[in-house]
């Protein structure tokens, strides 16, 4: 069952053309890669979803519902959360505290201080601690779990790997297959390939505003993503799969 779904939306960043006439569905219980280089228009996909940027043309619907309008706060009282790049935490506050103000909807399930906790243990031990000073990972963790505390349907997840090292990615990435057996839908934003991939149910990747290329992740050659990824073949030494 289609949970999102955007019909012909163009979308621009300023006077910048970000989104060109773009299809795209999420189906309930799926993970969603979303595959591009920078400036493919990863971030503007989210910001259009997330309320935050308005498409020029087009509508965006979730859950039957035509949102195109709907303002950002308004969206996440009906299910939608944004994990932004750069986790623009509270960094003067505790963890706790900035996992506390992702419950600010009281929207109802399974998400709490407890769950989120079992989730990444290593927040948990660092409950009390200032945001600001945490590493790059587990600010990360405490900004999955701030969203989490909304109780989304949909959670959008922007770059999660961005500057982290590989084994805090491996274990962010592990998270994810657990967040949607609690029935949260995830699309995922990334430049990481090899990541995003190996948790996805579908893929799509952007070039210059427009979907080239789709599919399950096991029916997509190495080839076809380098080709789609960066608009020309890099042939058998490519690594565009790393």
């Amino acid at each position: 069952m289609t949970l999102l779904q955007l019909e012909g939306v163009t979308g621009y960043y300023g006077h910048l053309q970000a989104l060109q006439e773009l299809n795209l569905s999420v189906n309930r219980g799926e993970i969603l890669a979303v595959l591009g280089a920078n400036g493919a228009g990863k971030s503007t996909l989210l910001s259009l979803i997330s309320g935050e940027l308005h498409p020029r043309e087009g509508r965006v619907f979730y859950q039957d519902k035509d949102i195109t309008q709907l303002a950002p706060h308004l969206r996440v009282r009906e299910g939608i959360a944004l994990v932004p790049e750069g986790r623009h935490l509270f960094g003067t506050l505790s963890v706790e505290d900035n996992l506390r103000s992702g419950a600010s909807t009281r929207r109802r399930g399974t998400w709490s201080l407890d769950a989120v906790y079992e989730l990444f243990p290593f927040v948990a031990a660092r409950r009390k601690h200032r945001a600001a000073v945490l590493s790059g990972g587990e600010q990360q963790a405490v900004a999955i779990g701030r969203a989490l505390m909304s109780n989304p349907s949909l959670l959008l997840l922007d770059e999660v790997s961005l500057g982290l090292a590989p084994v805090i990615i491996r274990d962010l990435y592990a998270a994810l297959g657990r967040i949607t057996a609690e029935g949260t839908t995830l699309l995922v934003v990334e430049q990481n390939i090899t990541e995003a991939l190996s948790v996805a149910n579908y893929a799509i990747c952007l070039l210059e505003g427009r979907v080239v290329l789709e599919g399950k992740p096991e029916s997509l050659s190495q080839r076809e993503i380098s080709q789609a990824y960066f608009g020309h073949d890099l042939g058998p030494s490519s690594k565009a799969a790393s």
